[in-house]
């Protein structure tokens, strides 16, 4: 194998495909990365247990086709450390050579037939715009559970309708739900699925795929896949189900307030200093004021903001939250106006945009006002 690159180019792939790469592994083979030259490109592959990634690019010149399989992460640091321009890649013997203006380095070749096949992607079910997919796993991933002892909930819900044309993301950690839909193109008319996928996983695979562009969406029974401009990339489904939202976001006669959401989130994080811990932040909202009082704090050490807010059904109305989920949720909104339906003290609670649209939706667990 002998074949010449750009050195951003190479950089690019080795670093997209590294991703996948376990830490530590007892399967030395598997931390290292495929290179295979044909037709006037370089493919890089990688894989670990539950993800796999590969990527497509074009080299200047392959002088001699072949294949080549190294140690990913040392060759990525390598490709971190080349000087701008042209690279040239060669095996020599049992050496992987990368050279350019004069900085030249080696690498031991891996034994390429104890390296697993990639698998391959599971049947195409439709595309999704890539800048909005990205977006929604971003605003639900922040729910997705943290305990690898229950790991369904550390996962993100990819549910798929192809008759409404919609694809749902959700998460929930228990004391959080987020969700948020939006549109897709399906394959076929009676595309439907409903899995799990790690949220880690997804929020990386969602990062990596480009801004622009369609994203397809290929599913099976144990793996979900995703495909975009060269890059394509599997992951493992994670078992069970989560629970579904329906029931859980119907809150009956709720108090609404309508507020400004930079100001709030601006609040939230000031108030938070004293916030020892668990501590929760208080609103208190008031409809004869239009006003929501936010405290934080114990005895002497305590923060308050008052924030001009309306309110709608009911007179009065205090909350109280965990100021990491409720800075989270906030965060995950970019309208200027979020409206906030609440149940009560130590009930259910819902941040939408202001429109109340289904999109985005994000469901909070008011716990019991310390301070009242």
């Amino acid at each position: 194998m002998e074949f010449r690159i750009e050195c951003s180019a190479l950089t690019e792939a080795v670093a997209w495909a590294a991703r996948v790469l376990p830490v530590r592994s007892p399967v030395p083979v598997l931390g290292g990365l495929l290179l295979d030259t044909e037709g006037g490109r370089l493919r890089v592959s990688g894989l670990d247990y539950e993800a796999s990634a590969r990527i497509d690019v074009e080299a200047a010149e392959v002088v001699r086709p072949g294949k080549v399989l190294v140690m990913g992460r040392r060759l990525l640091d390598i490709c971190k450390v080349l000087p701008d321009g042209p690279v040239e890649c060669a095996v020599e013997g049992s050496r992987f050579t990368v050279s350019g203006d004069g900085a030249r380095f080696g690498l031991s070749v891996l034994p390429l037939d104890d390296y697993p096949a990639l698998p391959s992607l599971p049947q195409v079910r439709g595309a999704v715009e890539a800048a909005e997919f990205a977006a929604a796993v971003a605003d639900v991933a922040v729910a997705a559970g943290r305990d690898d002892t229950l790991p369904t909930l550390t996962g993100i819900r990819l549910g798929l309708d192809g008759e409404s044309g919609t694809m749902t993301l959700a998460a929930t950690d228990r004391y959080r739900f987020a969700v948020r839909t939006l549109p897709w193109k399906a394959a076929a008319g009676d595309e439907s699925a409903d899995v799990v996928v790690s949220a880690r996983r997804l929020t990386e695979i969602a990062r990596s795929l480009g801004r622009s562009g369609l994203v397809s969406v290929a599913l099976d029974a144990g793996s979900a896949g995703f495909e975009h401009a060269g890059m394509r990339t599997t992951v493992r489904l994670l078992d069970g189900r989560l629970p579904r939202h329906d029931k859980l976001f119907a809150l009956e006669g709720p108090a609404v307030a309508v507020l400004d959401r930079v100001r709030l989130v601006e609040a939230v994080k000031r108030v938070s200093v004293v916030a020892d811990g668990d501590s929760p932040v208080q609103m208190t909202f008031s409809a004869a004021d239009n006003s929501v009082h936010l405290q934080a704090g114990y005895e002497d050490d305590v923060a308050s903001q008052l924030l001009p807010a309306t309110l709608e059904g009911a007179p009065e109305m205090t909350v109280a939250f965990n100021p990491g989920y409720l800075a989270d949720a906030l965060a995950s909104f970019e309208e200027p106006t979020l409206r906030l339906l609440m149940m009560g003290a130590g009930q259910r609670a819902m941040i939408t945009d202001e429109a109340g649209s289904e999109t985005h939706r994000h469901l909070l667990m008011s716990v019991r006002p310390p301070l009242v």
